[in-house]
């Protein structure tokens, strides 16, 4: 079965491999030396001034940085069930939250966001999604981040990147928190998070907030190549093997490449075939097609062509598919998930098969549409 949704991805068999040997203690200087190496390798890929790594979901360090860089009102953008969270985590601990609402498939609006800000002069912290995953949404988080440092610069901008920091470069310029998680990009099985920091963003925190979840301790522990509390040690032995492969393969920037070309390959092929790509502005992360068949088609891929991809939840459970192109994929799976959509949609009675979408895919991909 290919796996294809956009988190958990599939682990290369060598990171697999780098899990399975002995289990290491989190307090000895073999796993420091490997802190140490990891460390390096998240530096160069957040560009940020400090990286946090802890045991926890994405959703943990979504937390993490809301407890710990909003003091009194988070502004929330929800365009789906991760912007969504966000507010919840702030009122869950006594924050207050302003929330900017949109459907799923619409990026937030930057005037949006400006005219909050000025409006209410308690919002210190604004937490929004770059890739918003639930419907595969690009925000224009950059921009977003520009325009109110020019406002306010001591607002906290935080960012989940969880389905966009290894699929795409961030300008960090200003942004004060970057998250992302261990299973999307990363290749990783679940419950590694990981936080890339402003210095503005550690100033801000001070002696931080919380126990387990108080960012201030772990960097000073994490400087020391070690952690707070006990370390997903093989989650990290395996995160050094993935950022050690990514660079043997070209390094970071060649795999934005290949992921771009990837998304580009499998939007037009799909549009091709005569679906319709759901969100405004897609996420190169995943595509998304809404259609009436959505549910039968998921369905179709897995029972008859051993494909895998994630369907739609609350209002858009059985209206949309989405599918994965994070990480180091094969170009020859990426193009049989895209025949296997076409081949659905022949035994659906929609169109005869005529190998359109595996065409548009190989020419995109190989340059030969140029």
């Amino acid at each position: 079965m290919l796996l294809f949704t956009p988190g958990p991805t599939p682990v290369p068999q060598n990171v697999r491999n780098a899990m399975a040997d002995e289990t290491m203690h989190h307090r000895t200087p073999e796993f420091e030396a490997i802190f140490e190496k990891t460390r390096k390798h998240l530096f160069n890929l957040f560009k940020t001034d400090e990286v946090v790594m802890i045991a926890s979901s994405g959703t943990g360090a979504m937390e993490a940085a809301v407890i710990n860089l909003c003091k009194n009102t988070l502004l929330s953008v929800n365009s789906g069930k991760f912007g969504e969270r966000f507010g919840k985590i702030a009122t869950a601990h006594g924050l207050k939250n302003v929330e900017i609402k949109n459907e799923w498939n619409t990026p937030v609006s930057i005037d949006a966001v400006i005219n909050a800000v000025k409006a209410n002069a308690n919002i210190d912290a604004i937490a929004v999604q770059i890739s918003e995953s639930a419907g595969g949404l690009r925000h224009p988080v950059e921009e977003l981040a520009k325009a109110v440092k020019e406002i306010n610069p001591n607002i906290m901008i935080i960012a989940d990147g969880i389905t966009a920091v290894g699929v795409e470069p961030i300008d960090v310029t200003n942004i004060d928190c970057l998250i992302a998680g261990s299973q999307k990009a990363l290749m990783l099985p679940p419950g590694l998070a990981i936080l890339g920091l402003s210095n503005a963003a550690i100033e801000t925190m001070g002696s931080g907030v919380g126990y387990y979840l108080n960012l201030a301790s772990e960097i000073k522990k994490q400087k020391q190549n070690t952690t707070a509390y006990t370390a997903a040690t093989t989650l990290i032995i395996g995160l050094l093997e993935v950022l050690e492969t990514i660079e043997a393969k070209g390094g970071v920037e060649k795999l934005y490449v290949d992921t771009v070309t990837r998304a580009n390959a499998v939007k037009s092929a799909l549009q091709a075939l005569g679906l319709h790509i759901y969100p405004q502005e897609s996420a190169k992360s995943m595509t998304t097609i809404d259609d009436a068949n959505a549910a039968e088609i998921r369905t179709l891929l897995k029972t008859d062509f051993e494909v895998n991809v994630a369907g739609g939840q609350d209002h858009l459970k059985g209206k949309i598919f989405r599918i994965n192109q994070m990480g180091l994929i094969s170009n020859y799976e990426m193009a049989w998930v895209v025949n296997a959509v076409e081949l659905c949609l022949a035994k659906l009675g929609r169109r005869v098969y005529d190998g359109t979408a595996n065409r548009i895919f190989n020419e995109i991909t190989f340059g030969m549409d140029k």
